[in-house]
């Protein structure tokens, strides 16, 4: 991989925000190229399909390393010819034309899928236990623990005909949910009213992530006006946003629990993302725990933004800077610059990395209406650079964002010698580079403040540590209700919205101030749609992170970044528990999980001292 020289990288000033080229992956796909592609792939499938007379208990290792390593071939050019397809949808959902490319993509790879299916129920379901063994045993190393995983997973599935109507059936069904849902929302317009005085000015404001960024306004009235115009929106939308989720969720439980036997909704993540149900109970019953710390700092809060003696704070103010002064904002090319530093101080091959990302124009950073809301890292195949989606509006957390989005380029990029099967990490460790990225940007800013300004810092830190661990942990109690209520007792969207709001009132307290409104905050978090059980990975991601950034701060950086590449560098070949274990780490025991919460009462106190 080419390394950039880093003085050279950071010597110039025209770092400006636009779109993403995605001539990487498709230069056309009406063209002859994108037509190879398909046709190449579909010539590999057949000579694939063409082994299933080969499946037998005795087949030569040799043999099964072939196939495996054809299937990742075959893997690869799908994933490119998909990928190109939902990154031209993410770039405006509002196109026609990009949406029909989703579909016909996805109808494609669910096709080939199911032709293929058969080599992966053969190895999970009907080859003996001796000769898995033998074959597991022959296998690279890299292999190992996947062909395990699938082994354990293998009780979980069907036959090869119900396996292929439920892939055929899910493009037209919760894919086509989902694509609904996305449509919807991101073509929402929302009407800010602003009371001044007796007069009320009203304006219309065309994309989510212009209006988020209100919430965290100096100006107490504009806080609660963007928060009351995003929420009735959804509210006036609730009928059918409150139906998709319905049917996502009872199909979620036929399928899982009562076709396939898995012991919960949660289950299903819970043995995809390889972790074992008690480790996941140990996070969830750890964060509930502590709830009372981020109680005991938002009563903080509600003196250090001056709401006056004995006033909790209000929902509204949850984000609400504790300076009245306008917050700083970075131009795209001072974000880019700053993060880029930050991880040539830590490594310099992660700035490199990171660079490399930019130099090929793999960034869509620009706000435009119809673009997919919030960001994300799109890992391709290894062998790509990744594509990160940014909607960079100046803000601090926009520069926070930019530096987590590119922890997962680089997490990536790391782990980008692993074959595509092994290759991205389990939910649970995909965001500890992101969130070490963003720890190590955040130590960066604060050595170049002053007293005053590492307060405003740390207070938003704060913040961000409250949203990406206890409310993702809240919002995997309120999924695990919600889904027990539909699929039990056929509860109607009030009934679940109702449940939404007995979860928040129960992990504020009596700290915050909790309007009947916020009912209908859930509608808007789109990984209850697009992938249930999800945001506890970011509560456990966060948690770990803070344990291995005291480690890096107790060890220094000779120590700590071998053992640290080493974690990342795994990507998806190891079970989370057995990879940290080697590095001391018990994720296993609610003791572990709590290590993080101390520390963030030590920062909680640490802020006091400021104030």
């Amino acid at each position: 991989m080419h390394l950039f020289d880093r003085r050279n990288q950071l010597k110039s000033r025209t770092i400006v925000q636009g779109s993403w080229n995605l001539a990487d992956l498709v230069k056309d796909p009406s063209g002859t190229e994108f037509n190879h592609l398909l046709a190449l792939t579909e010539s590999e499938v057949k000579e694939f399909e063409a082994s299933r007379n080969q499946l037998k208990p005795d087949i030569p290792e040799s043999d099964f390393l072939h196939l495996l390593q054809l299937s990742e071939k075959i893997s690869e050019k799908i994933s490119i010819a998909t990928g190109y397809a939902h990154l031209r949808y993410y770039e405006n959902t509002s196109s026609n034309e990009a949406s029909a490319l989703v579909t016909k993509m996805d109808k494609l790879a669910s096709d080939i899928g199911n032709r293929m299916l058969f080599f992966d129920l053969w190895f999970k379901k009907d080859l003996d236990e001796q000769n898995a063994r033998r074959l597991i045993n022959s296998a690279p190393p890299v292999y190992r623990e996947h062909l395990e995983h699938k082994r354990l997973v293998a009780r979980y599935a069907m036959s090869e005909p119900e396996e292929k109507i439920i892939n055929t059936l899910e493009v037209t069904g919760t894919r086509a949910l989902v694509k609904i849902y996305d449509k919807m929302t991101t073509g929402f317009e929302f009407l800010f009213a602003l009371k001044k005085g007796k007069k009320t000015i009203t304006k219309k404001i065309e994309h989510k992530e212009e209006l988020l960024a209100l919430v965290r306004s100096p100006d107490y009235y504009k806080r609660e006006a963007a928060y009351r115009a995003l929420l009735q929106t959804y509210q006036k939308n609730s009928g059918v946003l409150g139906e998709i989720y319905q049917n996502i969720v009872v199909q979620w439980r036929d399928e899982a629990v009562s076709m396939r036997g898995y012991k919960s909704p949660i289950s299903v993540r819970n043995i995809a993302n390889n972790l074992d149900d008690t480790t996941v109970d140990a996070l969830l019953a750890a964060c509930r725990h502590n709830s009372v710390v981020f109680q005991d700092y938002f009563k903080e809060k509600a003196k250090m933004i001056g709401l006056g003696r004995g006033k909790r704070l209000r929902r509204y103010d949850l984000y609400a800077p504790i300076s009245q002064s306008a917050e700083k904002k970075f131009t795209y090319g001072e974000a880019v610059r700053t993060v880029l530093e930050t991880f040539g101080d830590f490594d310099p091959a992660f700035q490199n990395y990171a660079q490399q990302v930019f130099s090929q124009r793999h960034v869509d950073s620009e706000l435009r209406k119809g673009k997919r809301d919030g960001a994300f890292c799109y890992t391709v195949t290894p062998k790509i650079t990744p594509y990160v989606l940014l909607n960079f509006n100046g803000m601090v957390r926009d520069v926070s964002t930019l530096a987590h989005e590119f922890g997962h380029a680089i997490h990536s990029m790391v782990a980008s010698d692993k074959p595509i099967t092994v290759f991205h990490a389990p939910l649970p460790l995909a965001e500890t580079a992101s969130v070490f990225a963003e720890m190590l940007l955040n130590e960066k800013l604060a050595s170049k403040m002053s007293k005053k300004e590492q307060r405003v810092l740390l207070a938003s830190q704060i913040d961000d540590t409250y949203a990406t661990i206890m409310r993702q942990a809240y919002f995997t109690l309120f999924e695990i209700d919600a889904h027990a209520a539909i699929a039990e007792r056929n509860a109607t969207i009030d009934e679940v919205s109702k449940i939404y709001l007995q979860n928040i009132e129960e992990q504020f307290g009596g700290a915050v101030n909790v309007s009947p409104d916020f009912q209908w905050e859930w509608l808007y978090i789109p990984h209850f749609y697009h992938t249930p059980f999800y945001c506890y990975a970011y509560s456990f991601g966060n948690l770990l992170v803070l344990s291995l950034y005291q480690q890096y701060k107790l060890e220094g950086k000779p120590a700590f970044v071998p053992k640290y590449l080493k974690i990342l560098s795994a990507g998806g070949s190891r079970k989370p528990e057995s990879l940290l274990l080697e590095s001391g780490i018990d994720i296993s025991k609610q003791e572990f999980w709590q290590q993080g919460f101390d520390y963030i009462s030590e920062k909680i106190q640490q802020l006091k001292e400021l104030s």
